[in-house]
């Protein structure tokens, strides 16, 4: 049987791309320098895709959360998530926050910065490649430009071309689209401190609050200029964890490598230079990295504060390795451990220039080539900075979980501490804080202990006093009452005495207390 093999095609029959990197590590433009645009072109591939993904469901729980339910009951909102400003409450689903609770907002705060530590040392800057809102909306704003003006070729064209008449109605409807995307980003926002069908209501109509407007108007104003007009300038120029990261990273760590212990030297004539006995790596200088980058560097250049590990340089390195019939990975995310062994392999341990003929064995990659594996990234900093964010998660859940719902607060009156009384009874003054932390109303005992033969009453409370009452609180309140407490003469034994106040709902069996003073005359001792 006779066998055709057939040749895979030249690196010559791969378009070379026009393309140059705007943000060139090894030219830097001035500081000051004019900004030059970007014009990423569409790339396909795994990345791209997770990266739609990543982009749907950011989007998704951005603009979707405010319009979800939660019944509450009758006395609480029932908006899923929401920042209640005005009654200073945050609810999150079946979680209700009070100001006095904030330290759960703090954990939360302190647990996403060791998480983002973690991800970082992990696999670089995946957040700011995948899941940053820069990156999110600017990805969108992508794809409302190449709808209407094309790829990246097009856009180019369109924009070195004369101001014709289907130029100015590309670029109307382009910024037209990216303003309506601004306009709903803001909007949205704002639907996360209020009610969402009740304020889309009255800011249609007009009816809203002045700073409802502000807000949509400022961030419609940022979303536009960031996502449409500055792009990459926000990342490299006003944002400061590219400067940060850099601390976060070790040899361990996963960043997207140009591996040019197998790709270097380029050449477009693969065939012709090794026919001539030249060496030759596997990159063919198409340019397909450089033109996809939204950054507009060049991978190949090295590691660069500007690159967000986005990975769309890999697919699109991918696809042309598909069409020169080479192994996919010559970008790819690996760790500078594994790039600085097999650099080792492809230099003799760095006495000579890179010779890619030594990482190979019968024209396939040797076995001695360090490839990435996933057990590589569990290292004693990944399980470090787990162990931190683990350990900080449990203390708020089970702070959450075992926290009350009922809470008291006592001041004593100043001004008199005491009052002498015509029977001779010593009263003091209080001023006594219920606070009510569920959506139902309760109906709350209050008594005293400790302070022998004491009796008490409130102001407002049509109770006869007592050691005992039942002070009824609203759902979601904080009640205060003037309470007297009144100790008769022979009872009185010392000028300062310690008791309690006990607060208590039968129904749910939550209690609370307060330590307190009774004061009384000197003489009294």
């Amino acid at each position: 049987m006779n066998v055709t093999v057939k040749n895979p095609p030249s690196s010559e029959a791969v378009e070379r791309l026009d393309a140059e990197a705007v943000n060139s590590a090894k030219i830097r433009q001035p500081l000051y320098a004019p900004r030059k645009k970007i014009f990423p072109k569409r790339a396909s591939g795994s990345f791209r895709r997770f990266k739609w993904l990543i982009m749907a469901i950011t989007l998704g729980i951005y603009y979707l959360t405010p319009w979800l339910r939660w019944d509450r009951g009758p006395h609480a909102p029932d908006q899923a998530v929401l920042i209640d400003l005005a009654n200073r409450r945050f609810y999150f689903f079946f979680i209700e926050i009070w100001p006095q609770e904030f330290f759960y907002v703090a954990g939360l705060l302190v647990m996403a910065g060791i998480g983002l530590f973690l991800v970082t040392s992990t696999v670089g800057r995946a957040w700011c490649g995948y899941t940053c809102p820069q990156t999110v909306w600017v990805d969108l704003f992508l794809v409302v430009e190449r709808a209407i003006e094309g790829d990246r070729n097009a856009r180019i064209k369109l924009d070195a071309g004369p101001w014709t008449l289907d130029k100015v109605a590309k670029r109307v409807s382009k910024h037209a689209i990216w303003l309506a995307i601004a306009v709903a980003t803001g909007g949205a926002w704002i639907f996360y401190f209020a009610d969402a069908p009740s304020l889309l209501i009255d800011f249609a109509t007009g009816n809203a609050a002045p700073i409802a407007y502000i807000t949509v108007a400022v961030l419609t104003a940022t979303t536009y200029t960031f996502g449409g007009l500055m792009r990459e300038q926000v990342c490299t120029y006003m944002c400061p964890w590219p400067r940060i990261q850099a601390a976060m990273l070790d040899e361990h760590s996963l960043t997207v490598t140009y591996n040019d212990w197998r790709g270097e030297p380029r050449s477009r004539h693969a065939k012709k230079a090794a026919a001539a006995g030249d060496v030759v790596g596997d990159c063919v200088d198409c340019n397909a990295c450089v033109a996809v980058c939204p950054m507009g560097i060049d991978i190949r250049d090295g590691q660069q504060l500007e690159c967000i590990t986005c990975a769309l340089c890999i697919d699109a390195c991918d696809s042309v390795m598909d069409k020169v019939g080479k192994e996919r990975g010559l970008i790819s995310y690996a760790t500078l451990n594994d790039y600085n062994a097999n650099m080792a392999i492809a230099t003799a341990g760095g006495t000579t220039a890179i010779d890619p003929r030594r990482v190979r064995d019968g024209g396939k990659l040797s076995d001695r080539i360090a490839h990435f594996h996933l057990r590589k990234i569990f290292r004693p900093r990944t399980f470090i900075y787990l162990g931190i964010w683990t350990i900080v998660g449990l203390a708020l859940l089970t702070a959450l979980l075992s926290r009350d719902r009922l809470e008291v607060n006592v001041l004593h009156d100043r001004n008199p501490q005491f009052v002498t009384l015509s029977d001779g009874s010593i009263r003091n003054g209080y001023t006594v804080k219920l606070l009510n932390m569920i959506p139902e109303p309760r109906v709350i005992f209050v008594s005293i202990q400790g302070l022998p033969g004491a009796v008490m009453t409130a102001n407002g409370i049509d109770q006869p006093e007592g050691r005992s009452l039942a002070i009824p609180v609203e759902p979601d309140k904080l009640r205060t009452l003037k309470f007297f407490v009144r100790q008769p003469a022979r009872h009185v034994s010392r000028e300062t005495q310690h008791f309690r106040f006990v607060v208590e709902d039968k129904a749910s069996f939550e209690t609370d207390e307060y330590k307190a003073t009774f004061n009384a005359p000197e003489k009294r001792r």
